[in-house]
């Protein structure tokens, strides 16, 4: 896990991407400090998405840094993002529906297996010992987000608040530095939310860093320690939570006069 420093765990500078002359990412600059919870909202299509993208490797900016752990990652492949320590959920859940729920998680491991294909194949006593290992931390990780006793059920067999705690669990195994959750509370019942708050605010605890996109406010309220706001690919606000909420931009943009105080 990182350290709390004067140096923060994330620093996007001056982020910009567009799309065939549209502009979904104009310019946009935020840091993320280790061991907090940073959220990201806006309205739909505000480039929320696109930004985790870009952190995580699947799109490469057109201008600007991505400094993660003092090191620049713009353009880096997805797959070298997360050997780097950065992991993620998605809008759209990703899952491996033919296997088993322990199986999914499992696959979390692989950034960490030393076994290849040919050793694990020959089944080798330290490939043997190295998968007993990544099955009593996918378990662990499972009973962590609640979903212990469906370990062995067909990943496909899960209603889609449970696939996306899945994911969680997934990404958790890969013992990521970054965490970035998109949208986790969709499709979650409110015990179930309740269970994601608890969830989040227990990992900010044990020292992960979260990056969170979501729509559901009363949960971003409760685990935020900053949030950002999007809109038309802009940033707009940046700060904690209850100076974000009475700002009149952001009111205006995204949150409502409801949100007023």
């Amino acid at each position: 896990m990182h350290a709390l420093t004067d140096q923060p765990l994330l620093d996007l500078q001056e982020i910009s991407l567009a799309f065939g002359g549209l502009l979904a990412l104009d310019k946009v600059s935020f840091a993320v400090s280790g061991s907090t919870v940073q959220a990201v909202i806006g309205p739909n299509g505000a480039g929320k998405t696109t930004l985790f993208n870009l952190i995580t490797g699947f799109l490469a900016p057109q201008s600007g840094r991505i400094v993660f752990q003092g090191a620049e990652i713009q353009g880096q492949a997805a797959h070298l993002v997360a050997e780097m320590g950065i992991a993620r959920t998605f809008q759209l859940v990703q899952l491996f529906d033919h296997m088993s729920v322990l199986e999914n998680v499992m696959v979390g491991r692989h950034r960490l297996s030393r076994a290849g294909l040919l050793a694990g194949a020959l089944r080798l006593p330290w490939t043997r010992r190295e998968e007993k290992s990544i099955r009593e931390r996918a378990l662990q990780e499972l009973e962590f987000v609640g979903l212990a006793d469906r370990a062995w059920q067909p990943a496909a067999s899960l209603p889609l608040g449970l696939k996306r705690l899945l994911e969680i669990a997934r990404a958790l195994a890969a013992e990521p530095t970054l965490l970035l959750l998109d949208e986790p509370a969709s499709g979650l019942d409110a015990v179930e939310t309740e269970r994601l708050q608890e969830m989040i605010l227990a990992l900010k605890a044990r020292g992960l860093t979260t990056l969170l996109v979501e729509h559901d406010m009363g949960l971003t309220m409760e685990v935020a320690d900053s949030i950002a706001v999007l809109n038309y690919g802009q940033l707009i606000a940046t700060g904690p939570p209850r100076e974000v909420q009475k700002n009149p931009e952001v009111i205006a943009a995204y949150l409502g006069t409801d949100w007023q105080t």
